[in-house]
């Protein structure tokens, strides 16, 4: 069964971190592009971080370059993003989504909102707040 779960959201403080995971189910995960978009209340889903099958490139959204990490653990079929010096703003519920191969293939890749990415986890939630 093909399945992606999410898991590491919480509540934490402005400047706080946070490291979410995906792991991967029924496929390998390696063999495709990777994303993480987040939906904050109220306002349209957007994409966050990519990751581009084999791991080749990475690419964020703006206001996360610099903040947050992507990578991947093929041997466990999961991808991390990992969260430092979080903002309010970053608050919503975080998901992975799994890409076509084009997807996230080079540098200064625009993440998107994921609309060619076809199986999505659930959903964490992330709330920045003091």
């Amino acid at each position: 069964q093909l399945q992606l779960v999410e898991s590491g959201g919480g509540l934490v403080q402005p400047g706080g971190s946070l490291r979410l995971t995906c792991v991967a189910s029924g496929f390998t995960l390696g063999d495709y592009a990777i994303g993480w978009f987040r939906q904050a209340p109220g306002k349209e889903r957007e994409g966050v971080s990519c990751i581009s099958y084999g791991g080749m490139f990475t690419n964020y959204e703006d206001s996360v370059k610099g903040r947050f990490t992507i990578s991947s653990e093929n041997a466990k079929n999961t991808v991390y993003l990992q969260m430092n010096n979080l903002r309010p703003e970053d608050t919503g519920v975080y998901y992975c989504a799994r890409g076509p191969r084009f997807e996230c293939l080079g540098r200064d890749y625009a993440v998107g909102r994921g609309r060619e990415y076809d199986y999505w986890g659930q959903g964490t939630q992330v709330t920045v707040s003091s």
